[in-house]
Parts: structure tokens; C-alpha cells; sequence
């Protein structure tokens, strides 16, 4: 009987390392390509080990996201323990970069992207998705108690958008030694809390004519357009595992012959995805630079447009969920574009420096706040469809940007 607790350790730390070695996989290679073979491979043991704590492939992969949703939940509670909103978000950010600088050197992590919920089985996503609901709440509360129901609208969004920011912080956290990571903590916090423009609260985007980026409701589109189209929907809503050749040629009442005779792999249409997409989004931010006004203006008008797209048009932007399940050359493709698209609003920000509409923040920092700001908004798009403003639910969502996390509140 002594030695049952040391066999109970035991198995619960070779579990721990296969759950571990797991997100690893999946955050490098998205869910379809980690097998049992492959984890077992990176922890130095055969498939047969693997399988006597996760006989099957889903069971392991609902292992990672529990755990990590169950690490995300701690961190949001260790920061709703903090006294004020301004604490409870400095809090939060902190916990996400120390845990990115521990991962950085040498600890292993449990963040994995959640992309692949929606590809479970239905009793398994509903589970996982009433604990992440659960982790929403705490930062939502992060706010305090909202009064009315446009409150509640608000405290949604900036929860929404905080969370999306640290999910997307380990992405471009590598363009930074550790080092740095203390004063990229501040500015994440500082832009967060305050918003970019020198005028608190200013947001008057002017309306940009359509350039080509977005859907033609009179058109027909072509075949190719629908495959698009529907893939783009799919891969936001259920990944890139869910989003398979064969519900994209059901979606579409087509053949899985008509798939393949305009893509050879379904990796290729992924990939096309991410470049109507990229290119939508730059048609979008180069219109901007026509605005009349300050650039903070020209920004708005960017942001505005962009974000209606996000929320109401029938083709909306790629979420980058999709970029994990590519393979290395076309991830490093993915990747580099939506950095130049990065660095193009934080073009936007600098010039705004220059005519007094954007406040001294680092233009680096706030341009990854602004992806990951926009590539979130796809998963907002029930919550914008009960304002009866559309430009309303833009106004309030981005109000993050435009006033900070703080404004209304202490």
C-alpha cells in the first residue's frame, strides 16, 4: 500500500508529459497531423504506452484542450482577484507573458490553440465550450457588474478582444528576445487600457468605396468563389480538421470530383483562402490612405470597414486557426504576409504620430493588438447581431481601440 501514491505519481506525470508533447504537435501542426505515433515519438516512447492512457486520438486531444481551458480558467480567477479593472487586466497580461518567458526557456506549456473544438464529437465540444464560456465570464468580470444591457454588450467585447490578444500573443512574441518581454508587457497593458488616439473616444470613420473586397450580392459568383466562399465559413467555425473536402463539397451540393478539378489538395484551397483574404485586407487598408483627415481618420475608416466585413459580410475574413494545420514552407508564406499587413498599420500609427491624431504608444505592439483584434471578430458575430445599428456594434466592439478597456470605468 506505500507504494500505490509513487505509482499514482507516476502516472500521472508520463500522462501530464504525453498531454504536453500533444499541444506541442497540435500548435505546430494543427490536430489532423499529431497522431499517438507522433507523441509517443517526442517523449521518447512507443504508440502502445501512449494508448494505455488515451486509447484513442480524440481522447487525447480532448485532454489538451481541458487542460488547457482548465490553465486559462486559473489565470483568469488569479487576476479577478485583483482590486481594480486596470489590476485585473495588468494581471492577466502578466500571467500570459511570464507564462510564453518560462515556455521560452525551457518549461513546457499547455496553451494550445482551440481551433479544433468544433471538430469533436458534439457531447465533447458542448463540454469544452461551457468551460471556455466559464473563463469568458471571469474576464468579463474583470469590468465589474454591468448595469444595463449595452454594459453587458461591452464587457462581452472587451473581454472577447483581451482574450483574443493573449492567444495571439505567442505568434508574435517570438519576433522578441525574453528579454524585452517586461516593456512589451507594459505597452500590451498601456494600449489596452487607454486605446491609440490622442482624442479619447474619437472614432468618426469615413466610408470607403468599394474596391473589389466585397461580396457582389447581384453577381453570380463562379464556382471557385463558392468553394472559397464556403471553405473560409467553414474553417472559422470548425477548424481546419472540421472543415473537410467532404462537407465543403456537400455545403455546396457538388461532388468531391468537382473539389479536386479546382484544387489539387485541400491544403491549396486553404492556402488560397489566406491569400483572398490577405488580399481583401490590404485592398482595404491601401483605400484607407484616401480618406480625407488625420490618420487616426484614415485608421477608423480602415478598422470600420474591415470590421463590417468581419460581422456581416456572407464572405467573411480568414481566421489564421487555419495557419497551424499548414505545412512549414506555406506557414512561414502565411506568416510573413500578415506581418507586412501588421507593419502596415503600424505604418498608420506612426504617421498619426506625425499629425498629432495618435497618442506616443508603440506602433508595434498596437499594430498585433489590431490583428488580433480583427482576426477575433469573426467569433463575434452573434453577439454583433443583436445590436439593430450595424455601425452601432462596430462603434462598440472597437471602442477597445478607440477608448481603451477602461473608459466608463476606474
Amino acid at each position: 500500500m506505500a507504494k500505490k501514491p509513487d505509482v499514482t505519481k507516476k502516472f500521472g506525470e508520463k500522462r501530464s508529459a504525453i498531454v504536453h508533447a500533444a499541444s506541442v504537435l497540435i500548435n505546430e501542426t494543427g490536430v489532423q497531423a499529431t497522431t499517438l505515433t507522433k507523441v509517443a515519438r517526442a517523449i521518447g516512447l512507443n504508440a502502445t504506452s501512449v494508448t494505455y492512457y488515451f486509447p484513442r486520438k480524440d481522447q487525447l486531444i480532448v485532454a489538451v484542450y481541458a487542460e488547457t481551458i482548465a490553465l486559462m480558467k486559473a489565470t483568469a480567477e488569479e487576476a479577478l482577484a485583483e482590486a481594480t479593472p486596470r489590476e485585473r487586466i495588468a494581471k492577466f497580461v502578466k500571467l500570459h507573458v511570464q507564462l510564453r518567458d518560462r515556455i521560452r526557456r525551457g518549461e513546457h506549456g499547455l496553451i494550445a490553440a482551440l481551433s479544433e473544438i468544433r471538430s469533436l464529437d458534439q457531447e465533447q465540444q458542448d463540454e469544452l465550450l461551457q468551460k471556455y464560456r466559464d473563463v469568458v465570464q471571469d474576464v468579463r468580470m474583470f469590468f465589474g457588474d454591468p448595469a444595463t444591457e449595452a454594459e453587458r454588450a461591452l464587457y462581452s467585447a472587451r473581454s472577447h478582444i483581451l482574450i483574443e490578444a493573449m492567444l495571439w500573443w505567442p505568434v508574435w512574441s517570438r519576433r522578441y528576445s525574453v528579454l524585452d518581454f517586461p516593456r512589451v508587457e507594459q505597452k500590451i497593458v498601456e494600449i489596452l487600457c487607454n486605446g491609440i488616439p490622442a482624442s479619447k473616444g474619437e472614432w468618426a470613420p469615413s466610408s470607403l468605396p468599394d474596391g473589389g473586397w466585397r461580396s457582389d450580392g447581384d453577381a453570380a459568383p463562379s464556382q471557385n468563389d463558392e468553394f472559397l466562399r464556403v471553405a473560409t465559413l467553414m474553417i472559422n467555425e470548425r477548424g481546419y480538421r472540421g472543415a473537410s473536402v467532404n462537407r465543403i463539397a456537400e455545403a455546396l451540393n457538388v461532388t468531391k470530383g468537382s473539389f479536386y478539378h479546382h484544387h489539387d489538395a485541400k491544403d491549396d484551397l486553404v492556402m488560397d483562402c489566406f491569400q483572398r483574404s490577405y488580399d481583401r485586407l490590404s485592398k482595404v487598408q491601401m483605400a484607407g490612405h484616401d480618406v480625407p483627415g488625420s490618420y487616426w481618420t484614415k485608421l477608423c475608416s480602415v478598422l470600420n470597414e474591415l470590421m463590417d466585413l468581419q460581422f456581416f459580410d456572407p464572405m467573411p475574413l480568414l481566421r489564421t486557426t487555419a495557419l497551424q494545420a499548414l505545412d512549414s514552407d506555406h506557414k512561414t508564406d502565411v506568416v510573413m504576409r500578415s506581418n507586412r499587413l501588421a507593419r502596415r498599420f503600424a505604418g498608420f500609427l506612426i504617421d498619426g504620430f506625425e499629425d498629432g491624431s495618435v497618442r506616443a504608444i508603440d506602433p508595434l505592439v498596437a499594430s498585433q493588438i489590431i490583428m488580433s483584434t480583427l482576426n477575433g471578430a469573426y467569433e463575434a458575430r452573434r453577439w454583433a447581431s443583436r445590436f439593430e445599428d450595424r455601425a452601432e456594434a462596430i462603434k462598440t466592439y472597437l471602442s477597445v481601440l478607440s477608448e481603451g478597456m477602461l473608459a466608463g470605468g476606474s
